[in-house]
């Protein structure tokens, strides 16, 4: 999300989401009122509702624009064919994209159970489409003999779920760099899938 000096003054929308993100990750989901969201965009309660039909619309807007970023971003990533070098690719894009934006990661994952069934539905679909990627790289390794793994799926949800894992820990000036971080996770990486 755009840093609040970027963000116009009479971004009212703008505000509301990068605000909602900050308090949904700072306190959760269900621990914010859209009233304390108006306080902190500096606005009262009905103008929010001008921008979003309700906390839960709200939510679900945060999450679905991560997605959608996130699936422009890979596409984008012009991953190599050869499969070894394709989940290298994807490893360290992945690290690199989700580190950038640890609130929004944080309430993708964590407020899935706050989703409404239909909307929850809708975002399942946006990250089943990032997972078929990974996927596809995995059956391809697997298909040409370059990688050993019982089953595609549950390595692709494995691996994600690893890589993500770095944004609850990784900080910038810690013990090692982002750089550091993701070589050793490539490593272990590759090792899952290679013998």
């Amino acid at each position: 999300m755009d840093d609040e000096s970027q963000i116009p003054p009479g971004d009212t929308a703008l505000r509301l989401r990068k605000t909602a993100l900050e308090l949904f990750a700072r306190h959760g989901y269900a621990a914010v009122s859209m009233r304390q969201i108006a306080g902190e965009v500096g606005v009262q309660v009905g103008a929010l509702y001008n921008h979003i039909s309700d906390k839960q619309a709200l939510l679900y807007r945060l999450m679905a624009e991560h997605m959608v970023e996130l699936l422009q971003a890979v596409a984008a990533a012009d991953l190599p064919k050869e499969p070894l070098a394709a989940l290298e690719g994807f490893t360290r894009f992945h690290i690199r994209h989700h580190a950038a934006r640890p609130e929004a990661v944080f309430i993708s994952y964590m407020e899935l159970r706050n989703l409404s069934p239909e909307n929850f539905a809708l975002l399942e679909e946006q990250r089943q489409a990032y997972e078929a990627r990974l996927r596809q790289i995995l059956e391809r390794g697997q298909a040409e003999g370059v990688m050993q793994i019982a089953d595609a799926r549950i390595a692709t949800r494995a691996v994600i779920a690893m890589l993500t894992g770095i944004t609850t820990w990784f900080r910038d000036g810690g013990g090692q760099s982002l750089a550091e971080v993701e070589e050793i996770y490539w490593e272990m990486v590759r090792r899952l899938v290679t013998r």
